[in-house]
């Protein structure tokens, strides 16, 4: 069945002026494939360092929590690995915890409570599966104070004020002593970054140019992927990185009926990951109305988990 919404944004984006294209949409089963080689580069520092956090101060953290039982909410959980060495250390400090892991995937959220259950046995996993936007009102009748998890770096997908936004959008469903967990990549010189988005090998490239693959394969396109080319920019002043799709000639594609022309050399937008320092997450704390904050790095102090408290 043809994916209406998914037509509806890729047409709104091709038609659009600059074009562009959006990343929630790159994660295909092809996709997500290609996502975990990236996940393995040397290069791709992001999961390396999160990981380091969580499993060498964990504990700083739930030092600052002080209840003994919390609901512990992520969004856009993914299969939960990194989340696991969280789950560890909390359950290890004698609290008391249930597990709700929101994703749009019932796939992922099915592998995610296998992977939980088996690891901790006993746990009260309770999957929200549907766009968190929609479903995180489920988690406001809760009476348990709550940890909500936001890692990996996703809030590197809004843009400027809309970071805050998202923020405040998540705090209408907290309560009094509630906590926010963000997972923030940090500003850090610009090759080490570029590296990153734009790996020698190409991967990344692949990983970019296979959203037009699937765009041929599920809206009746004929996109020719060997007509366009992959580019990554940082600006060190903002800390925003942008990728982009950049047409190698002037073409007319075909995508759900429609005829989309493209100028040489015309970029399509594909991605925002915006960088911060922490002075920036504790302007995007205050500005989200949370009442205090603490910043926990990795070794290189290239990535910081923060933790909010409402």
């Amino acid at each position: 069945m043809k994916n209406t919404i998914f037509e509806k944004d890729i047409l709104k984006g091709l038609n659009s002026q600059p074009k562009r294209l959006f990343s929630k949409y790159f994660y295909d089963d092809k996709g997500s494939a290609i996502f975990q080689e990236i996940m393995q580069m040397d290069s791709y520092y992001l999961p390396g360092c999160e990981t380091e956090i969580l499993r060498n101060r964990s504990h700083e953290i739930i030092d600052l929590l002080p209840n003994n039982t919390y609901d512990v909410v992520e969004l856009g959980a993914g299969d939960g690995t990194k989340t696991a060495i969280f789950l560890e250390a909390i359950l290890k400090a004698g609290k008391n915890i249930n597990y709700l892991p929101l994703d749009i995937s019932t796939d992922i959220l099915e592998f995610n409570k296998k992977v939980i259950g088996e690891k901790f046995p006993g746990l009260n996993i309770l999957p929200i599966a549907g766009d968190y936007f929609q479903t995180l009102e489920k988690i406001k009748p809760r009476q348990n104070p709550k940890i909500v998890l936001f890692m990996g770096s996703n809030i590197g997908n809004f843009e400027g004020e809309k970071a805050v936004e998202f923020l405040q959008f998540v705090r209408q469903y907290l309560s009094d002593g509630d906590f926010f967990m963000l997972g923030a990549d940090l500003k850090k010189h610009p090759h080490t970054i570029l590296m990153a988005y734009d790996d020698p090998e190409g991967i990344t490239k692949r990983f970019n140019l296979n959203l037009l693959h699937r765009i041929n394969r599920e809206l009746e396109g004929n996109f020719i992927p060997e007509d366009f080319d992959h580019f990554a920019s940082y600006d060190p002043l903002s800390g925003t990185t942008k990728s982009f799709l950049i047409s190698k000639v002037q073409q007319n594609v075909q995508v759900a009926g429609q005829t989309i022309a493209f100028e040489r050399n015309e970029p399509v937008h594909m991605e925002i990951s915006q960088k911060y320092n922490l002075s920036d997450l504790v302007q995007l704390r205050k500005q989200a109305g949370f009442k205090s904050d603490h910043h926990f790095t990795d070794t290189r102090r290239y990535f910081s988990i923060s933790l909010f408290k409402y």
